[in-house]
């Protein structure tokens, strides 16, 4: 029983071993077949590789010839610039010279008309000092001629105050004298009434008026006296012997006439000339 065994189990060692080989060739061929997949994938990388690498070197190679184009036409512009900012700033100092030199010239011809409008107004000052004396020379023959002539019209006008009235421009015959008053009496044309005022002595009666003396200049023969009419008061002021002193007075304003002969110290001497007229009496 023993002998059997082993004859029937010889031949169950080979198809072990014709699996072993089999899976040995499987291994082997897949062993190549990852080597040729391997080897082809290498290959085609490195190819790729490859045709990256041309095609990078020809990016490169056009990026080269793209920058120093660029950098040429920027050294272009830049010296084209540089040649206009020269041309600019030549401009500029020719423009800044010619506008100095015209600023100059500008000052220049201020200063010489200066001068001269200067020149011109000191010769008008001189022509209006001149002529200022000139004026100054004339007025002063003219106050002297203006002087002689006023005293002229002063003595014409004391000549005239002796004939003239100070209210109407015109009077009558008038008595210088109390001979002269005498023969205005025979005439009869008019009433006269003879008084004498004494200085700031109270006012006298003459007629229907009164008369009171302020002031008296025997020296120069000028006095002030009041004449109180109607209930009012007659300033006759600073005038001078034989010069008639008119004022009206009475409901019908009649005219007086107030006449001095003579102008002594404190004390004057005239008379009062009233129109004809019944009721009037003479208070002395």
């Amino acid at each position: 029983m023993s002998a059997p065994k082993v004859e029937e189990q010889v031949p169950l060692q080979t198809p072990t071993i014709e699996k072993h080989t089999l899976f040995r060739y499987a291994l082997l061929i897949l062993a190549a077949s990852y080597i040729i997949v391997s080897l082809y994938f290498i290959f085609d990388t490195r190819s790729s590789v490859a045709s990256l690498e041309a095609a990078q070197k020809v990016t490169i190679a056009n990026l080269q010839q793209g920058q120093a184009a660029t950098e040429d036409r920027l050294k272009t512009s830049n010296q084209a610039l540089a040649q206009r900012l020269d041309v600019t700033e030549r401009g500029l100092h020719a423009a800044y010279a010619g506008t100095t030199a015209q600023l100059r010239e500008n000052q220049r011809a201020f200063e010489r008309r200066m001068h001269d409008q200067q020149n011109a107004a000191a010769d008008r000052a001189d022509q209006i000092s001149f002529e200022v004396a000139n004026v100054r020379t004339e007025l002063s023959g003219a106050k002297n001629d203006i002087a002689a002539t006023r005293t002229d019209l002063e003595s014409t006008k004391v000549k005239l105050d002796h004939a003239i009235g100070d209210l109407t421009g015109q009077s009558g015959l008038i008595a210088r004298t109390r001979e002269d008053l005498e023969e205005l009496r025979h005439r009869g044309d008019r009433n006269y009434y003879e008084f004498t005022l004494y200085k700031n002595a109270h006012p006298v009666s003459v007629s229907t008026v009164a008369l009171q003396l302020k002031k008296a200049d025997a020296k120069k023969s000028r006095f002030t006296l009041n004449v109180v009419a109607d209930d009012r008061v007659i300033e006759k002021k600073d005038r001078g012997a034989a010069e008639p002193l008119q004022f009206y007075t009475g409901r019908e304003r009649q005219l007086y006439e107030v006449v001095i002969f003579t102008v002594e110290k404190n004390k004057v001497t005239g008379y009062l000339s009233t129109p004809k007229s019944p009721g009037l009496t003479a208070a002395r």
